[in-house]
């Protein structure tokens, strides 16, 4: 059973993961204040009680901003995305990180997307309005490369399958299990299977900055088998057909 938080009853859960980002916590909680009109709450997602960034978080909660803590049973980014998405309330889930590098001016477009019928949708930075600023040059055109020719290829309709930023019905996510182990290929998995089961898919164009404070946890080396898994399974797999939403 799934466990209830607060907030079960807004529409919009936003599932941030921290590690110690107490330097970036407020920069992002007050962007999501001025930014996000959709009612939504809130859910940082921490590894250890030691953690800066709730302390840095409880300030905010203190002045009434819709922010709830959940405690990962098992370190690491992935365990915490998995631990969000599953845990959360809201009819629709977001997924973001804690160093401002996605933009919410884009999250109540993703979900009037959602409210026309779409299951998933995907911030994209590989299609007109979008881009990257900053990150490693290997990272970017791997990425680049990995969401085009799954488009091209395997019919994954959007051009940045990869991206972490994407938003989801939860319908999606009590679809499948969640196998991922490793660490961000999580979002790469569930938008491969959910094409594959024939969920709707849609992208808006979305800018990512790297981050300027803090150290990326992410491990292009040690991640690399678990997104390939994906992009084989993608390639490998005929999809069905589209479901229609009511």
């Amino acid at each position: 059973m799934r466990e209830v938080f607060a907030g079960e009853g807004v529409p919009l859960a936003i599932i941030i993961p921290v590690y110690n980002e107490a330097r970036n916590i407020g920069a992002v909680l007050s962007a999501i204040r001025d930014k996000v009109s959709t009612p939504h709450r809130i859910y940082l997602v921490y590894d250890f009680d030691e953690d800066d960034t709730l302390g840095a978080a409880r300030q905010f909660i203190e002045r009434g901003h819709p922010v709830s803590f959940i405690k990962n049973p098992q370190r690491g980014v992935v365990s915490a995305i998995k631990t969000g998405l599953k845990t959360a309330g809201g009819d629709c889930l977001l997924v973001t990180m804690a160093d401002m590098s996605d933009d919410y001016a884009d999250v109540d477009k993703m979900y009037r997307l959602i409210e026309e019928g779409y299951d998933i949708v995907c911030g994209s930075r590989y299609v007109k309005g979008g881009g990257q600023v900053g990150g490693p040059f290997i990272k970017k055109s791997l990425s680049r490369a990995a969401g085009l020719s799954l488009k091209l290829i395997a019919g994954v309709p959007t051009h940045d399958s990869t991206n972490s930023f994407k938003l989801y019905r939860r319908k999606v996510i009590d679809t499948f299990e969640i196998e991922s182990d490793g660490g961000f290929e999580i979002g790469l998995e569930l938008v491969v299977k959910a094409h594959i089961a024939g969920f709707r898919i849609a992208e808006i164009p979305t800018i990512w900055h790297d981050r300027e404070k803090g150290k990326s946890r992410f491990k292009i080396i040690q991640w690399s088998p678990k997104y390939l898994k994906w992009y084989f399974h993608a390639m490998t797999h005929s999809p069905l057909p589209k479901r229609n939403n009511p």
